[in-house]
């Protein structure tokens, strides 16, 4: 099993974010993971910037995606490498097909959360998400319980459980559990697809 949280802000990228890149680091050792992916809103990390963090950690795996402002919602995307063709504001179908384009995955975050009318937006031709995010630091019991719910009427979609943290002290609050061996996007992105992983409290977390 590997422990990841696959949704994480930082202060470099994300301005509602108070966490310094390094701090992340501590935190996520700190948390017991295994893993750590960072979902910059509407910025993917450049990769030499990336090989500084995991320089300083050796024992992380440290990967990149993005959280995307679609138009109804937010949406977590992996995989991707070029983040130009998902603008601010993009709809779930065409940013769905450019993900796929890409050889990536998108996973809805927080649905519900803020009467976000998910199931309409899903019902949109070509708004095929791969995964939803079940739990989170900024879901309460009753959005957890109705994306719990989404899951057993959307038998297809992955499961995912992540901090969406903004700050040091939530960083692995909630993770996802993977039965894969996961070293690179590509193993997130077939782990995901998979349907590999496992929302999950994290008990090891501060």
């Amino acid at each position: 099993m590997m422990k990841f949280d696959l949704h994480l802000h930082t202060s470099r990228y994300s301005p509602d974010s108070v966490t310094d890149p390094f701090d992340l680091l501590r935190s996520a050792r700190a948390a017991g993971l295994d893993g750590v992916v960072l979902t910059e809103h509407d910025c993917l990390w450049p990769e030499d910037e990336l090989a500084e963090l995991r320089a300083a950690a050796p024992d992380l795996i440290v990967l990149a995606g993005m959280e995307v402002t679609g138009r109804g919602g937010d949406v977590l995307v992996y995989g991707v490498t070029d983040p130009n063709p998902l603008p601010k504001g993009i709809a779930w179908p065409e940013l769905c097909r450019e993900v796929r384009r890409q050889g990536g995955v998108a996973v809805a975050a927080h649905p519900n959360r803020w009467n976000q009318p998910f199931e309409q937006l899903i019902r949109a031709p070509g708004a095929e998400l791969d995964g939803i995010e079940v739990m989170s630091n900024n879901m309460e019991p009753e959005l957890r319980a109705r994306a719990a719910a989404l899951l057993t009427k959307y038998p297809h979609f992955a499961q995912l459980g992540n901090s969406d943290s903004h700050a040091p002290e939530t960083v692995g609050c909630c993770c996802t559990e993977f039965d894969a061996e996961i070293r690179t996007l590509a193993d997130l992105v077939a782990a995901i697809r998979g349907k590999k992983g496992t929302a999950r409290v994290n008990s090891s977390a501060r």
